[in-house]
């Protein structure tokens, strides 16, 4: 039972507050994520995929982490499996870290929709870069403690109803929001943000380390 993180191919930098999330937390890799373990001083308890994307060089212990194989055509992604195996050995809470960004958006894409279909079953999921993060949003109130001036934007993944945005700097007030408007893009975190929603599904993307330089 527990955290779980969850290590994925995309883009992710070591910051203070991505060691607070993932501290004491049990540790799935999928595939190419295993390349992250070295970074965050890991060692997974499980590795998983189909092992197409294995850096080259890994240290002897992270080489010698159990593989679960699986066959390159298949149902479901590496990190869909790694996530399973989490919800499998009792995961109630996930980090989904390296969710973002890497070589395939679709897979970045389902990462964002997977959250927030994993948040409705009940499970908490943070999706993280380390530089941003994603959380889902449904029908519930929520706060965050993001500090102000946070660049912060929430995503529709459906038609929103009675969405309600508190401290930031463009608050809402159980607006309605079209299905791929922008209206909820690109907001700034203005004392304590609060954010409520009466119908519908979302996820809040918020910046609160600023993005490395290239």
């Amino acid at each position: 039972m527990g955290t779980f993180t969850i290590l994925l191919g995309g883009e992710l930098i070591r910051t203070p507050r991505l060691e607070r999330q993932i501290a004491g937390s049990r540790v799935i890799a999928a595939d190419a994520g295993i390349g992250h373990a070295r970074m965050l001083g890991l060692v997974p308890e499980l590795w998983v995929g189909d092992f197409d994307s294995v850096p080259a060089d890994l240290p002897e212990d992270l080489a010698a982490v159990p593989r679960k194989v699986f066959p390159a055509e298949k149902d479901m992604t590496d990190g869909e499996l790694a996530i399973a195996e989490a919800c499998q050995r009792g995961a109630t809470s996930l980090v989904l870290a390296g969710a973002f960004g890497g070589k395939r958006a679709d897979h970045a894409f389902l990462h964002l929709a997977l959250a927030v279909r994993l948040a409705e079953a009940g499970t908490t999921v943070l999706l993280t870069s380390g530089a941003q993060e994603g959380v889902p949003v449904l029908p519930v109130s929520a706060a965050f403690d993001y500090a102000d001036g946070t660049l912060f934007s929430v995503l529709g993944f459906s038609e929103l109803a009675g969405l309600t945005v508190t401290g930031a700097k463009w608050p809402l007030d159980r607006v309605e929001v079209a299905f791929g408007s922008s209206l909820t893009i690109s907001n700034e975190v203005k004392g304590r943000l609060g954010i409520a929603l009466e119908r519908g599904r979302a996820l809040l993307l918020a910046h609160p380390y600023p993005l490395p330089e290239s």
